[in-house]
C-alpha cells in the first residue's frame, strides 16, 4: 500500500515505470502501469520489510538478489523551478524500482546498471513534479467526493473493510492519516490534468481488436506446441482491452505534458 501512494498519483507513476522501462517501448510499458500500481498496492505492505529478507536468500539455482547502492546520492537530486527533489525522497522511489529490476535480473540474468536506472529514476521524479506544479498553476482543486471515491478504490483494491483499517494498516507502515490524505489529493488533481489533457478516451473496436490479437499472439507464443489454457473471447476481453487502451493513452499524455514543461522551466539535475 505504502509503494501505491508513494507515486503520489498514477499517472506521475507512470512516469517513473516508464522511465525504467527504457527504451522506444516505453510508452507502451506504461500502458499497464496503473495495474502494476494495483498490484503493488496490494502486496506492497509485505514486500518493503520482506523484500531485505528476500535479498537475503538465493533459492537453489537462483542469484541472490542485489542490493540498491546510494553512494554518491547528493542531498538534493535535483531542483524543479525552486523546488528539490531530496536524497531521502528519490532513495524511497529508486529502492521501489530496483525491487523490480533486481526481480527482473533475476529472471533474464541480465545486471542491473544502477547508473542508469537512478538517471531514468531522477528523471521520472522531475516529470512528477512538473506535474504537480502545473496542477497548481491551472488552480486544479481537489474536492472532497472524489478524494473520498479514491480512497475507497484503493481500500476495496487492497481487499480491506474499511478506511479506518487502512489508515490503521497505513500508520503502522510509518504514514500518519494527514500525509495518506495529502497525497490522495495530489492523485486527484493529477487525474484531472491529465483528464484535461486527453479529453474523452473512447477507443475504437478496431483499436482493441489489434491489442486483442497482439495478444493472442503472444500467448499462443509462450504455450508453444504443448499448448495450454485458451484466451477469452474478445467480447469477454473487451473491457479490459478498453482499460489497457485508456491507460496508455493517459501515459503517454503524461509524458508528453512533462517534457512540454520541462522545456519551459527550469531544471536542475545533480546525479
Amino acid at each position: 500500500m505504502k509503494k501505491w501512494l508513494t507515486g503520489l498519483s498514477i499517472a506521475s507513476s507512470m512516469l517513473v515505470l516508464g522511465a525504467c522501462g527504457g527504451g522506444d517501448d516505453s510508452g507502451e510499458d506504461t500502458g499497464n502501469a496503473e495495474n502494476q500500481q494495483e498490484s503493488q498496492g496490494q502486496t506492497a505492505s509485505g514486500s518493503g520489510e520482506e523484500g531485505g529478507g528476500q535479498s537475503a536468500q538465493s533459492g537453489e539455482g537462483q542469484q541472490e538478489m542485489p542490493e540498491p547502492d546510494m553512494e554518491g546520492v547528493p542531498d538534493v537530486v535535483a531542483e524543479v523551478n525552486g523546488e528539490e527533489v531530496t536524497k531521502d525522497e528519490f532513495q524511497q522511489a529508486y529502492e521501489s524500482q530496483f525491487q523490480q529490476a533486481a526481480m527482473q535480473q533475476q529472471m533474464s540474468g541480465q545486471e542491473v546498471n544502477q547508473d542508469e536506472l537512478k538517471k531514468q529514476v531522477a528523471d521520472g521524479m522531475v516529470s512528477q513534479e512538473l506535474l504537480i506544479q502545473e496542477t497548481e498553476n491551472r488552480g486544479i482543486e481537489a474536492p472532497e467526493d472524489e478524494v473520498n471515491k479514491t480512497l475507497d478504490d484503493i481500500v476495496k483494491q487492497n481487499q480491506m473493510k474499511s478506511q479506518d483499517e487502512f489508515f490503521t494498516a497505513m500508520e503502522e507502515q510509518g504514514m500518519k492519516k494527514d500525509e495518506v490524505m495529502s497525497q490522495l489529493k495530489t492523485q486527484v488533481k493529477m487525474d484531472q490534468l491529465i483528464a484535461e489533457e486527453t479529453g474523452d478516451i473512447e477507443p475504437s473496436d478496431d483499436e482493441l481488436k489489434e491489442i486483442y490479437d497482439q495478444q493472442k499472439e503472444q500467448m499462443s507464443q509462450m504455450q508453444g506446441e504443448e499448448g495450454g489454457s485458451e484466451m477469452p473471447s474478445f467480447d469477454e476481453m473487451k473491457p479490459q482491452l478498453k482499460e489497457q487502451v485508456v491507460m496508455q493513452k493517459e501515459s503517454e499524455a503524461a509524458q508528453t505534458l512533462a517534457e512540454d514543461l520541462k522545456e519551459k522551466s527550469d531544471v536542475t539535475v545533480n546525479l
